[in-house]
């Protein structure tokens, strides 16, 4: 098994994907970018998956394509997965992403602080998780509330380095999600919209105004907002 190589659609400073735990989702967030393949079959884990070299110097998306620290994912494959990342000695940076930060910060934690001894501190290791509104609309399916998405993030500790993706956006009141994210602390917030097809899109979109109002607190707490191609088509 390998790595792919990331084609930069989601986060372009990315190099390759890595996925251990396979197949659908557990949240069944309607958006997921997964289902333009398909119905996928439940999640598994792919053991050959830890037989992949993940090189050096190389910054690896962990889990891209399934979250891996979903609630019904067992910890037994998180921890296989995170034991291949840091205790073989790849000295690689890894991003991780969930809907479900409070499991991320806490098992991404436990591995790096055990690899610090034998390098940990070499490469960077970035946290991120999704908050599309600061309110739960359906097409979240089974994911937290983004309010326990943004609690989680504010007490990680400082040598994870945290960003927010905002994407696919949805209507929110932009006092109240721009609160959240800036109380979660992120180096950078990455905003996109509904990237579907014109005929699948069925998300509660915000206007301009809300947008603009968002990036102009954002960028006031002095975070980096990176817009996305794609949030253009909302931005006229």
């Amino acid at each position: 098994m390998s790595m792919n190589k990331s084609g930069g659609n989601m986060y372009d400073w990315v190099t390759h994907t890595w996925n251990t735990v396979k197949g659908q989702c557990p949240h069944g967030c309607t958006y997921c970018y997964m289902r333009r393949w398909g119905d996928q079959p439940p999640a598994r884990f792919d053991e050959r998956e830890l037989r992949t070299n993940l090189g050096r110097g190389n910054k690896i998306f962990v889990g891209s394509s399934c979250d891996l620290f979903a609630a019904e994912i067992p910890i037994a494959w998180i921890n296989a997965t995170l034991q291949h990342c840091y205790a073989d000695h790849y000295e690689n940076t890894y991003v991780f992403q969930s809907k479900n930060p409070q499991r991320m910060i806490d098992l991404v934690k436990i591995h790096r602080d055990n690899w610090k001894p034998y390098g940990g501190d070499k490469t960077p290791t970035y946290i991120g998780t999704t908050i599309e509104s600061n309110i739960h609309h359906a097409a979240m399916g089974t994911a937290p509330h983004p309010y326990k998405r943004a609690r989680a993030f504010e007490h990680a500790p400082v040598s994870l380095i945290k960003f927010v993706t905002v994407e696919p956006i949805m209507d929110f009141d932009p006092d109240t999600l721009a609160g959240l994210i800036i109380g979660a602390g992120p180096r950078q917030v990455n905003i996109g919209a509904d990237s579907r097809q014109e005929s699948q899109r069925d998300l509660p979109e915000p206007t301009t105004h809300k947008i603009v109002q968002l990036i102009e607190q954002l960028v006031s707490a002095n975070i980096e907002v990176k817009q996305k191609t794609n949030l253009r088509r909302l931005m006229t």
